[in-house]
């Protein structure tokens, strides 16, 4: 196939230079325009752009000049958004009223009631609310979010628990890596042989999104699941890779080795098998007392695997397992390409 043309919203920060990354010899895509802040704006990529990613900077970008954000630069069917998100609110609307499809990574539209928070291997149906996003706000193209990037991996897990036995609690621990905090992030001297068990806005956004994640679309809207998640969110001394520790209450019983082997066996949703950032597997289920750890296994799977260990008998509910996803890849910029692949796939674009 042709390859479609897209475009980078906020390209120089951390999420951003993940997209390029990832973007860099996509089947699908090809990058044509990158948009930076004010400071930024007419100067080359490789001039503006603190490179913080372990391979190089691709070379179709070093000298791409960074445009501002707006309908007149970005004129690409798709764009994925890496903005802030006090810009978001302002920037992805007026792109999505021009034509384009905006698949973010910011948080502003994700609670929106016609917009959908999109885990392709969890909830593809819900991509069919875009019409009605369509005709409600009057835009020829649309904004579809990705989840927090906490709530990716173990808001995968869960699904495949409740389709198999229901889930009715969730008690979540994180442990976040630095590098969602984007960069510069957290001071050194703040997060160096400490714990922050405080991240602004993280334990709601933990509790709600899954919700409607795992919900129903029905006549336009999403229903929420109905469930209940308490969570704490904590910042930790790891790089990358965020991992979740979840006491689950089912509504039917299950023991250990029937919720690994539903875990083993989750299989992405037919629309999902043939896109290129499709993982495989969806859940990797490691035996190993002491796994997963951030940095043997977040890179699994080019970083789209949710691996998942330690799933054991909870005294207080029904089991608990530790949950670790890639934070900037399938909690981030990664997702948002999936995303795209699906809409596209599904005749959205």
């Amino acid at each position: 196939m042709k390859k479609i043309a897209v475009s980078v919203l906020g390209a120089t920060g951390t999420v951003g230079q993940r997209f390029v990354q990832l973007l860099d010899g996509h089947p699908w895509f090809e990058v044509v325009t990158l948009t930076g802040s004010d400071r930024s704006v007419g100067m080359t990529y490789a001039e503006a752009c603190h490179w913080v990613l372990t391979t190089p900077m691709p070379e179709w970008a070093r000298a791409m000049t960074l445009v501002e954000t707006n309908p007149k630069t970005v004129q690409t069917p798709i764009a994925f958004s890496a903005l802030p998100t006090q810009s978001a609110w302002e920037l992805e609307a007026r792109l999505a009223q021009s034509g384009v499809l905006v698949c973010s990574n910011a948080s502003a539209y994700r609670m929106e009631p016609d917009v959908p928070i999109l885990l392709p291997e969890v909830n593809p149906d819900h991509l069919a609310i875009l019409k009605y996003q369509r005709e409600h706000r009057g835009w020829s193209g649309g904004i579809i979010t990705n989840s927090n990037c906490t709530c990716t991996g173990m808001t995968i897990a869960l699904k495949a628990l409740a389709d198999n036995f229901g889930v009715e609690q969730v008690f979540a621990v994180s442990m976040q890596a630095i590098s969602g905090a984007g960069y510069p992030g957290v001071p050194s001297l703040d997060i160096y042989d400490n714990i922050l068990p405080y991240i602004a806005g993280e334990d709601e956004k933990v509790e709600q999104e899954p919700l409607k994640i795992l919900g129903t679309l029905r006549d336009g809207h999403i229903e929420f699941a109905p469930l209940t998640i308490s969570a704490h969110t904590n910042r930790v001394p790891v790089t990358e890779g965020h991992t979740v520790c979840l006491s689950v209450k089912l509504r039917s019983g299950a023991t250990v080795e029937a919720a690994k082997q539903v875990l083993r066996a989750y299989q992405p949703p037919q629309d999902c098998e043939e896109l290129p950032s499709t993982p495989r597997p969806v859940i990797r289920v490691l035996e190993e007392v002491d796994r997963p750890q951030p940095r043997l296994d977040r890179d699994f799977g080019n970083g789209m695997v949710t691996t998942v260990g330690k799933v054991r008998a909870d005294p207080i509910f029904d089991l608990k397992l530790t949950v670790l996803s890639h934070n900037t890849i399938r909690g981030a910029a990664g997702g948002s390409l999936y995303n795209a692949e699906l809409a596209v796939k599904l005749s959205y674009v």
